[in-house]
């Protein structure tokens, strides 16, 4: 397998693993990265540059090492005691690994499978970050509030009970909600681990449109087993299988020019 991405008309030169979508700069780029979890390596090699201010998506069946990789951009990875790492991935031109996580963490949010509210009020979810990085005044809270509310497409279903718990909303709004949150700080890129797949259609179709609107001045790196979500809203496309790149590149590229036989074979239903 090869860790290269498609060349288009949207690509420029240089190697063929630093491929990147032309004229756009790297927000997170990955080079020999490596991950085991005790004795079984999840993640072989993987080079790759995630565009800044556009959606990736990270395609590939269950257990290929999408989610790893992922989770590993705000070092979540850290939580787990048997995991070791070598290569290189850099934020902002810094190896993460050398960041304070908790201030890496500020810059790359998150936003899991199954919605999570913290149980609190809907304003409180939103300000947990925020009040952990210092003090706000009433109207700065007021702001932050409305401000990631309305991004999240939420601000009218819930501006009049804000201090009603966040528990208490629907599946759809909680998600909602989590986005929120996590753009409360104001991170530069969003993680999404499979955000809608616990999600009714309407509600999937709500947040996959507020994906392509944070695109536009956030970076997003979605995980989805869904390959039409991932036609829907992502510039570029990563597939992996068993812990190895096997192929990335612009979606329209890779989704109707597949470079590799298991690529392709992946996206007309004939993997095995």
């Amino acid at each position: 397998m090869q860790n290269n991405e498609t060349t288009s008309a949207r690509s420029v030169g240089g190697t063929d693993e630093h491929r990147v979508i032309e004229g756009v700069p790297s927000a997170i780029s990955i080079r020999d990265f490596n991950l085991w979890y005790g004795d079984f390596q999840a993640l072989k090699n993987i080079t790759l540059e995630i565009p800044k201010n556009r959606a990736t998506a990270f395609i590939g069946p269950s257990g290929c090492g999408k989610s790893t990789l992922l989770r590993t951009f705000n070092r979540m990875c850290d939580f787990v005691e048997s995991v070791r790492t070598d290569g290189t991935i850099e934020f902002g031109g810094e190896d993460i690994f050398q960041m304070d996580a908790n201030a890496l963490r500020v810059y790359v949010g998150m936003v899991f499978q199954h919605p999570n509210p913290f149980p609190m009020s809907i304003r409180e979810n939103i300000l947990y970050g925020p009040k952990r990085m210092g003090r706000l005044s009433k109207s700065e809270a007021d702001e932050i509030v409305e401000r990631t509310l309305t991004r999240a497409a939420l601000w009218d279903e819930v501006k009049d009970k804000l201090d009603h718990s966040g528990l208490g909303l629907s599946g759809g709004q909680q998600q909602r909600l989590c986005i929120a949150r996590a753009l409360a700080t104001d991170p530069s890129v969003l993680l999404m681990d499979e955000p809608t797949s616990a999600l009714d259609p309407i509600s999937t179709g709500m947040v996959e449109e507020l994906m392509q609107q944070l695109s536009e001045d956030h970076t997003v790196v979605v995980v989805t087993h869904n390959m039409q979500q991932a036609t829907r809203v992502a510039d570029k496309t990563a597939f992996f299988y068993l812990g190895e790149l096997v192929e990335a590149g612009p979606t329209k590229e890779l989704f109707s020019h597949p470079k590799e036989k298991l690529t392709n074979d992946y996206l007309t239903g004939r993997f095995s």
